[in-house]
């Protein structure tokens, strides 16, 4: 394809998003961990909506989903439960991190943690270890978006620059309006997704069978290579045990953004409206998947999974489809790593950062600002220009160290026994376990090497936490209120008993 507008396509969406993403600060000033970090806590229903919704799907949808249904078939619909998972959990759990945010102020996950346990090296150990989740994350989505810019440009903008471009844009508005941009951003992006996400996806059934049925694509699938329809899926690469532990793991892990999200929300019934109408977004990532299941039949030698999307559309759809695909994958991809490189550079100067130098709050906010630099220059960058592996596998391992985290939120809205030196030892336990299992033995017994983690971490966050102090009583009852006001009413009229 040499017409120049799929390639014009795309830069005119990252104009665009920088437009709106510096539009965002409105001259306010962004030096406060309150305003640059959780806008203020201001966002309405619709803009958390596509806030959540944008951030959750990422390029993902467009290349690493589609990748898996290409290669490994029905395995790829794991998606779905954990999609309907996160509505699920923003629902129940949402509401209750925006009132500790509102009442303790607290505008990091791993500061309601240190808070929670009274402690703040278990707050920075938090950080770190979700960190790495986070960070993997933000490459993964960079990986796309410089892939985006490498195919929409014919090899023109190698994928070390285009690694380059998309961070530099980012940083401009990331720096300059914060969690505002992110959510303006979002929104945009999000119905930006949505609509070209079907447009390709019934472009291309129809030219696969004539007709704009997704039965049509599965009958042949049937037919013709019904390996692909059973589980644990096709290629013979990957147990049912493995898929089975990446769902719980997936499950298990409250990244960081998310928490930041609720916590930009304007009140907690925000949340739970947004939470609500949540599945009527996921359903974009259907017709993305059904082309990943066309590619299995009409592109049956691709040298790369997660490319089926564009390398089908390059060869069948119109230009101007083609142009439209880019930009949405690339919204895609900018919509999902925003939220993590902000998380991280948030979380490490608050959590650690700030009580290890004793930082004011303003100085804390200024250096959560310029953080970002450092953070995609010289860890997101050089990862994601090494291209490590599959776009799924680098999501999967990232998970399986930020599921790690669980003790503490066990601790935080269901055991008020919980202690401070459980949940240290459970993290540091699981890290270990995990870190051994990914990269020293992969995966023993075709079961993911966070799920071990797990399997470890937790019994020692129980055994520990029985025999080591509790935290103080008139810090539990503060969270129990809130997390679970039933039960902590039980447990109250229990002890008067």
């Amino acid at each position: 394809m040499n017409s120049p507008w799929p390639l014009l396509i795309t830069l005119v969406y990252v104009a665009i998003a920088m437009v709106i993403g510096l539009r965002a600060k409105a001259g306010r000033s962004m030096d406060s961990l309150e305003e640059w970090g959780v806008a203020g806590r201001s966002m309405g229903p619709v803009t958390l909506y596509l806030l959540i919704a944008a951030g959750s799907v990422s390029a993902y949808t467009f290349m690493g989903a589609p990748g898996w249904a290409y290669s490994k078939g029905v395995a790829v619909f794991y998606v779905a439960i954990y999609l309907a998972y996160l509505a699920l959990v923003a629902w129940y759990f949402g509401p209750k991190v925006w009132q500790f945010g509102e009442q303790f102020g607290h505008v990091t996950q791993a500061s309601a943690i240190a808070d929670r346990y009274q402690s703040p090296a278990l707050g920075a150990l938090a950080a770190l270890v979700m960190a790495i989740g986070s960070i993997a994350y933000a490459v993964l989505q960079t990986i796309g978006s410089a892939y985006i810019l490498f195919v929409m440009s014919g090899g023109l903008i190698p994928i070390w620059l285009g690694v380059l471009l998309v961070l530099a844009c980012i940083a401009v508005y990331l720096y300059a309006s914060g969690q505002r941009a992110i959510g303006r951003t979002n929104a945009f992006q999000g119905v930006l997704m949505l609509i070209v996400a079907w447009a390709v996806g019934l472009w291309a059934v129809h030219s696969a069978t004539g007709g704009l049925s997704f039965a049509g694509v599965f009958e042949r699938i049937q037919a013709d290579h019904s390996e692909f329809l059973t589980l644990p899926g096709a290629g013979g690469d990957m147990s049912f045990s493995f898929w089975t532990t990446s769902i719980i793991v997936s499950m298990f892990s409250f990244m960081p953004p998310v928490w930041t999200q609720w916590m930009s929300a304007s009140s907690a019934r925000t949340i739970r409206r947004s939470a609500t109408w949540l599945p009527t977004y996921y359903v974009v990532i259907l017709p993305m998947v059904v082309v990943g299941f066309i590619g299995i039949f009409s592109l049956p030698e691709l040298a790369r999974a997660d490319t089926v999307v564009l390398e089908y559309a390059m060869q069948h759809l119109p230009v101007v489809l083609v142009g439209l695909l880019g930009a949405g994958t690339l919204a895609a991809s900018m919509s999902s790593s925003e939220p993590f490189i902000h998380s991280v550079s948030l979380s490490f100067s608050k959590d650690v950062l700030q009580p290890v130098l004793k930082l004011s709050g303003e100085t804390t906010g200024k250096l959560a600002r310029l953080l970002i630099l450092p953070i995609m220059f010289l860890i997101v960058a050089p990862l994601a220009i090494a291209e490590p592996g599959s776009l799924v596998m680098i999501l999967l391992v990232g998970l399986g160290f930020a599921s790690q985290v669980l003790p503490a939120f066990i601790g935080m809205f269901f055991w008020p026994r919980g202690s401070r030196l459980g949940v240290m030892a459970g993290i540091v336990v699981g890290f270990l376990i995990t870190t051994a299992f990914t990269l020293l033995w992969p995966h023993p017994m075709g079961i993911h090497a966070g799920f071990w983690g797990l399997l470890i971490n937790l019994p020692v966050f129980i055994t520990v936490s029985l025999l080591t102090p509790a935290t103080s009583a008139d810090v539990v009852e503060r969270f129990f209120r809130i997390s679970a006001p039933r039960g902590f009413k039980r447990l109250k009229s229990n002890a008067g008993e």
